[in-house]
This record gives C-alpha cells, sequence and structure tokens, in this order.
C-alpha cells in the first residue's frame, strides 16, 4: 500500500508538470486511474491551497503580460498616427527626448482637471513634446466644439493653445457656439471658422482619432501613450512626471 501510494504520488507530481504544458491525453487513463488520480489531487489541493492562490497569481500576470504585449504591439504599428499626425498639435519641445500623447475631450470633467498638469510639466520640463489629440466623445456638443477647433487650428495654428487653453480651461459646456465665440475673440471671423468648417471638415482625423484609440483600448478621457505604453485616467502632475522620468531611465513607464 505504501508503495503503491508512493507510486501514485510520484505520477501526480509528473502529471502535474504534463497538466501545465499541454493537455492530457483523453486515453492516457483508464476509468479507475482517473478516479483514483482525481482524488489524489483533490486531496492536495485542499491540503495545500495556496497552490490555488500561486496558480491564479501566475495566470494574472501572464494575462497581464499578454496585453501589455499586445498594446505595445499596437503602439508600434501607430506609431505614426500616434505621434506624427498632420492634424495633430505639438507643444513643449519638437525635439524633446520624450513625446506625452494625451487623448481628450474639451466636456471632460477629468481633462480640464488635467490641463494645469499638462501646463506645469510643460513650465518645469523644457525637454518634453506633448501632443494634442482631440477626441470627441461626450456628445454632440463636443464634437461641435472640436470641428471649431480643427478650422481654427487650420487658420491660426499659432494660436491654437490659447484657444485651448481658454475653451478646455473655461467654465460651462463646450459647444458650437463657445467655441466660435474663443476663436474671434483670437482674431479669426465666424465666417472664416465656417468656410474652413465645409472645406476642409475634420471627419477624416477624427475617425483617425476613434481608430487609433480602440487599438490602444482607450475608452475614456484623458488618457495618455507616455513613451510607448498606454496610462489612462487624470493622474497628475506627479505621476506624470514619475512616467516620464521612468522612460527617460528604462525606457518603460515603470521600471
Amino acid at each position: 500500500m505504501a508503495l503503491k501510494l508512493k507510486t501514485l504520488i510520484a505520477t501526480g507530481c509528473v502529471m502535474l508538470g504534463a497538466l501545465a504544458a499541454a493537455p492530457l491525453a483523453a486515453n492516457a487513463l483508464d476509468d479507475a486511474q482517473k478516479k483514483e488520480f482525481g482524488a489524489f489531487i483533490r486531496e492536495y489541493l485542499i491540503s495545500h491551497p495556496e497552490v490555488i492562490q500561486e496558480a491564479q497569481a501566475a495566470l494574472e500576470k501572464k494575462q497581464a503580460d499578454e496585453q501589455a504585449r499586445a498594446v505595445t504591439e499596437a503602439v508600434e504599428r501607430n506609431k505614426d498616427a500616434i505621434f506624427n499626425a498632420a492634424d495633430d498639435v505639438n507643444l513643449g519641445n519638437p525635439k524633446g527626448d520624450v513625446t506625452v500623447v494625451e487623448f481628450f475631450d474639451y466636456n471632460c470633467g477629468y481633462c480640464k482637471q488635467a490641463l494645469p498638469d499638462m501646463n506645469a510639466l510643460l513650465e518645469k520640463d523644457k525637454n518634453i513634446r506633448f501632443v494634442l489629440k482631440e477626441f470627441p466623445i461626450l456628445g454632440p456638443d463636443s464634437l461641435a466644439a472640436h470641428r471649431v477647433a480643427d478650422a481654427f487650428r487650420k487658420l491660426k495654428r499659432d494660436k491654437y493653445n490659447d484657444f485651448h487653453q481658454a475653451l478646455l480651461g473655461g467654465h460651462g459646456r463646450a459647444t458650437e457656439a463657445r467655441a466660435i465665440e474663443i476663436a474671434t475673440s483670437l482674431g479669426v471671423t465666424e465666417t472664416e471658422i465656417r468656410d474652413m468648417m465645409k472645406k476642409s471638415p475634420a471627419d477624416d482625423s477624427i475617425r483617425e482619432a476613434y481608430r487609433v484609440a480602440q487599438e490602444l483600448g482607450v475608452s475614456g478621457t484623458p488618457s495618455y501613450v507616455i513613451g510607448n505604453e498606454p496610462v489612462f485616467g487624470a493622474i497628475g502632475i506627479e505621476e506624470l512626471s514619475a512616467k516620464v522620468a521612468n522612460v527617460r531611465a528604462c525606457g518603460k513607464i515603470t521600471c
């Protein structure tokens, strides 16, 4: 009996390893052996429940690693669309050693909260390139405001940041009327704005932003790409600065 138990335990250990490497062939055991082996596994797991936790942790790590790898590959596939899209505005140092891309919506409350973070980062770090990627996802008002923003950028690119600060940093809802009001205060007439919206609509650039966001798993604003990795949510100036520092130090947002 002792010899049989030792044999079963040895067999069980070997088979546990085999189960981790490949599915067990259906005809590897007869019914009696399957029953005996099942009872052994059950007894072992009851006696060592930590094995289940270890397996769960290993599975979660594997899934997280696979997801991170998939996102990194998505960034690589869409590198030009993320970092070098012609319709995006670049702030800071155009030759900065780290690029931060922000997906934002003019009616996003968290984007409003994150605006000072962008300004602070650009103020204290003169080697940052910051890309603004318009991503209107909060309804018709947002879409209309972003269409005005696109037209204004095409007419007065050098004043886009002034427009951006006023519309995103202002109180109340961003609408087409509010966006046009800000645009006219910066030296562009409403007629010029509306003519540009007809002549060169923002549809293609907005669709492209949606496509890239979907590839990266971006579903809310603000969301960032820092270095080659997405970061979700208004994480604050300290986290932004730390992730930028990590990209410089080790090429990743977490070293």
